[in-house]
């Protein structure tokens, strides 16, 4: 999942042998303590950061849409608090080669509208997210999850009836796999698996996201739209846990301004802030430091190349710009709110795998500072010919700062003279997909805790593989360790990147964010993602 701007280590559920989960035994809801008092209006405002450039499932990419979505829409499956699969729309599931699955849906599911939701439902939508029409920033995903035809489909080469999976009845979807794929639960807890109405879709088309026609099947429904001021979502009476749901109304704010976000949290405008001001962490972590909420992230901030562009197939460019960037500086001196620098797009522990770090990790700033210059002025950059070229990030004083320290370094080390731009989050969107950037801000957070959900999105023509990177070698290790998941596969997948550098992996993140002390049952998952049905507001 793309980042706009992690807790413990996730436990991965292989399934060998045929599984079934109840329902009755696990729940994912608002858990309140006995005796506690609550507000007599259960509403919270959070800011998200920006404008979503869309709420239709299928076709977002990154946390600023996909955090509305996780509140509006639920997947079969979900993970809980200490990263368990758990039941969701589905009441239980069984396998038993990891190959082919059966999913049984809970009775009495509905959308918001009062009408079923069925396993017609889900193929429509699965279908729908691989169809190459739908133009899905994620139409590989169920490539990536090898179901059955995926590729083919997405390829054009067949037709998406002939996806890998089908409605046995209306409560009951079979899904085929082309080979056994152990993290592929996880991978559907994920929000961009959640189905959509097709009664709804095909009635409305592109316009069912509008607020009159929009239905959901999550906690809350979509109550209001107004483009660039506020998103408003309503409890969903038709939810299946919406007895174990509190909050009654979520708004959430566009505010690409940490320090609009702070000024208005400190108002008592905001219940949750987007991110926390870099120039007000220390103070804040001082004097309201039960408000300040510092979790890890499965994600990674980098710069992305263009590898298209004819300066930047050189590798020794690519290289020598990754070199010259200060990590530590950017992320204990820019930063410090305890992001840790990186070397490699895997974050650590991912997966539960330790991998190797690259030689130059060890490195002092001034070995790499050196081999950077020798490396640029073979590929014939200099002080007489300095290498110059644009560098693009989306609106955001966190990203101004990364932005103008990193230029710095560049100049400072290598005479290099990289122009800062900044566009909005929408407009820098479209203009990765077009190749219409030299290098850009990027971020990922894993949509699921294995290597692949990384490395995936820099295989040949895979959906979401902005930064136009293609080697079969790597392709072919990808593949390899796809069907392994053995650490040594991996490391040499991550080695070659490490040669190749598409990317220039800057630091992981932290969430870092502000919430009041009435707000009861808050953490952040893995995924950096906030339930609003697991929250609740204490009498204050």
């Amino acid at each position: 999942m793309l980042s706009q701007i992690s807790k413990k280590t996730l436990k991965i559920l292989v399934c060998s042998m045929s599984m079934i989960l109840d329902s009755t035994t696990l729940s994912y809801a608002a858990v309140i303590p006995p005796g506690t008092q609550l507000a007599e209006k259960q509403e919270i405002v959070r800011n998200n950061g920006a404008e979503p450039a869309s709420l239709d499932v299928d076709k977002v990419e990154g946390n600023i849409a996909l955090n509305i979505i996780n509140d509006f829409f639920d997947t079969l499956v979900g993970m809980d608090e200490q990263g368990k699969i758990i039941p969701r729309l589905a009441a239980s599931w069984e396998t038993k080669d990891n190959k082919t699955w059966i999913f049984h849906l809970r009775k009495g599911n509905k959308w918001s509208d009062g009408t079923p939701i069925t396993a017609h439902d889900v193929v429509f939508s699965w279908q729908r997210l691989t169809n190459p029409k739908t133009l899905s920033p994620y139409g590989s995903y169920f490539v990536d999850a090898s179901m059955v035809n995926a590729k083919d489909i997405l390829a054009g080469k067949k037709k998406v009836e002939e996806l890998g999976v089908k409605a046995l009845d209306d409560s009951t979807l079979e899904v085929r796999l082309e080979k056994p794929v152990g993290y592929f639960l996880q991978m559907l807890a994920f929000n961009i698996a959640a189905p959509i109405s097709e009664k709804v879709v095909e009635k409305y088309g592109d316009k069912w996201t509008q607020p009159e026609f929009f239905v959901s099947s999550g906690a809350f429904k979509l109550a209001e739209w107004k483009v660039n001021e506020k998103i408003v979502g309503v409890r969903n009476p038709y939810y299946w846990d919406n007895k174990n749901t509190v909050i009654n109304k979520v708004t959430y704010l566009p505010l690409s301004s940490d320090t609009s976000d702070l000024n208005r949290y400190l108002a008592g405008e905001i219940d949750i802030t987007f991110t926390i001001p870099l120039e007000s962490f220390a103070s804040l972590k001082k004097n309201m430091s039960s408000q300040v909420h510092i979790s890890p992230m499965l994600s990674t901030y980098y710069y992305e190349f263009n590898n298209k562009k004819p300066l930047f197939k050189d590798t020794r460019i690519r290289q020598a710009l990754g070199l010259a960037l200060d990590r530590n500086i950017i992320a204990n001196k820019v930063l410090a709110q305890g992001q840790i620098p990186a070397y490699t797009i895997l974050p650590p522990g991912i997966g539960g795998f330790k991998f190797k770090q690259p030689d130059y990790a060890s490195w002092t700033q001034n070995q790499r500072n050196e081999k950077a210059k020798q490396l640029l002025n073979e590929a014939g950059f200099n002080k007489n010919n300095p290498l110059k070229f644009n560098l693009v990030y989306n609106s955001s004083n966190l990203h101004k700062k990364v932005a103008i320290a990193a230029t710095s370094m560049w100049k400072k080390n290598l005479g290099v003279i990289a122009n800062i731009q900044t566009e909005e989050w929408k407009v820098m969107l479209e203009n990765e997909h077009q190749g219409k950037f030299d290098i850009v801000r990027g971020g990922w957070i894993g949509d699921y805790n294995n290597p692949m959900a990384f490395f995936n999105i820099f295989t040949t023509n895979q959906t979401n593989n902005t930064s136009f990177y293609s080697s079969k070698d790597f392709d072919n290790w990808i593949r390899k360790a796809g069907e392994t998941n053995k650490q040594e596969d991996f490391q040499h997948a991550l080695d070659l990147m490490t040669k190749d550098t598409p990317i220039i992996p800057v630091y992981y993140y932290v969430t870092a964010i502000l919430v009041k002390p009435y707000i009861g049952g808050y953490y952040a998952d893995l995924l950096g993602r906030i339930s609003t049905k697991d929250l609740y507001v204490l009498k204050h």
